[in-house]
């Protein structure tokens, strides 16, 4: 939440970059390849919260928090309190080798929490491309199929595999060969952008349709290990599915024996409105993955199994040196606490962000869509509202805007004309307020 620092917020004391920021600017263009995109040219040098601060001293609200990474914020006190208690324990030391007490202890509490009246274990990971990756490696083993179903305008992460999963082939996949095969795409319930011309609720889910044939006439589900799905898509442009499309899907895969994970990476814990996004749908998933936020601002991710699935994998099948590393394991356990102290008021700035979005979508017309759940919401943005057209430039121009004006806010998806809004789920409404008004600055000036 906020002290009496944040009146100042956002505080711009240079142009962007800045002096000290340029230097690094020039000196990554030396040492880091370009093919590592970034967003703003500010050097961060602290955050607190809601805030971050470069290194000319320009404070900035973060509308972005390392894209879902930080949904409770930067740097909670809990969470810092928790750091260096282990630091002052020990580093690591491989769970392989000899296991320790937040491995087992966090494990248990993801199990607790995650949807579903089974029994069910958990393993922990470093990303969540390696999360996707051990998810689809279990579900392989498990069913003894090769081949996977994912889904139009997917993210899964930039690995060979995940990068197979996913959907966007500029900027994530061009140029990088010829990806798994056994991938099966199908499209996703983007109702905005109905691949088949329909609407909702008229169109009677045409996608889950679409679906259902190609099981009957093209892909046979006898082959078919798992169904990759986000509830709702991140990178693909904050799509949130229509009611009785994820459930279409679960009713799918129980019929075929196919094992239903749910990339829960950057929807889950906390940053749709609930812990798990599924269930604003009541559907419950065989397997989940989790990154981003699970470690606070470290390196950490899990897959939640149902124990028959992951059981099924040979002792020594599955680990990774550093996967459950100790100080990220208490690390994201008081994340989760916080996350889950906070359902309530995310909800509630949801509702505030999302009045905001009417009263621009009436007021100007190159807003062609708002949508979202919590605190995970997007307006997207178009030429005309009858043709749909992208508005990818003016995108760039309102970010551009708002980053120069003291707020950190990125895009999303495939035609480049998603603005998203990833605000920490505890912010104050205040500080929410403040970002919010820069970016109907930046509306009021592209219009």
């Amino acid at each position: 939440m906020s002290d009496e620092s944040d009146k100042n917020i956002p505080e711009m004391l240079t142009d962007l970059p800045g002096e000290k920021s340029a230097e690094f600017v020039e000196m990554a263009e030396k040492y880091i390849p370009k093919g590592l995109y970034t967003v703003t040219p500010a050097f961060i040098s602290e955050s607190r919260g809601a805030t971050i601060k470069d290194l000319d001293g320009n404070r900035y609200i973060d509308f972005a928090t390392g894209i879902a990474s930080l949904n409770v914020g930067h740097r909670p006190p809990k969470v810092m309190e928790a750091i260096r208690e282990q630091l002052d324990k020990y580093l690591h030391a491989c769970y392989h080798v000899t296991p320790y007490a937040p491995y087992v202890e966090m494990a248990k509490q993801l199990v607790e929490l995650a949807p579903g009246d089974f029994s069910k274990k958990a393993i922990f990971l470093n990303s969540g491309a390696e999360a996707v990756e051990n998810a689809i490696k279990i579900a392989i083993n498990y069913t003894q199929r090769p081949r996977i179903i994912a889904f139009g305008y997917a993210f899964h992460g930039r690995t060979r595999l995940a990068m197979g999963l996913t959907a966007s082939v500029q900027p994530y996949k061009k140029g990088f060969g010829v990806l798994d095969r056994n991938i099966y795409r199908t499209p996703y319930a983007y109702c905005y952008r109905c691949p088949f011309g329909r609407e909702y609720p008229d169109c009677g889910l045409q996608c889950l349709k679409f679906l259902e044939d190609n099981l009957e006439l093209h892909v046979s589900p006898d082959q078919i290990a798992a169904m990759v799905v986000e509830p709702i898509q991140g990178e693909g442009g904050f799509i949130v599915p229509p009611e009785g499309f994820l459930s279409g899907l679960r009713r799918i895969c129980d019929e075929h024996n196919i094992v239903m994970i749910a990339d829960e990476i950057q929807s889950g814990l906390g940053r749709a409105g609930k812990m798990f996004a599924m269930d604003h749908f009541d559907v419950v998933p065989d397997v989940i993955t989790l990154a981003k936020t699970l470690g606070g601002g470290l390196p950490l991710s899990a897959v939640i199994s149902k124990t028959d699935i992951v059981e099924s994998v040979h002792a020594g099948g599955l680990g990774t040196t550093f996967g459950g590393n100790p100080v990220s394991l208490v690390a994201g356990m008081e994340t989760v606490k916080i996350a889950q102290g906070s359902l309530d008021h995310a909800n509630e700035m949801g509702e505030v962000m999302q009045k905001r979005f009417d009263e621009w979508y009436d007021e100007y017309e190159f807003i062609g869509d708002t949508r979202g759940l919590g605190m995970m919401r997007a307006i997207e943005l178009v030429k005309d509202r009858n043709s749909k057209e992208p508005a990818k430039d003016l995108r760039s121009k309102i970010l551009a805007e708002c980053h120069k004006n003291g707020l950190i806010v990125i895009g999303a998806g495939p035609h480049k004309n998603v603005i998203r809004f990833l605000p920490a789920i505890n912010i104050d409404e205040g500080i929410l307020n403040k970002g919010l008004d820069i970016v109907e600055a930046a509306l009021q000036e592209a219009s």
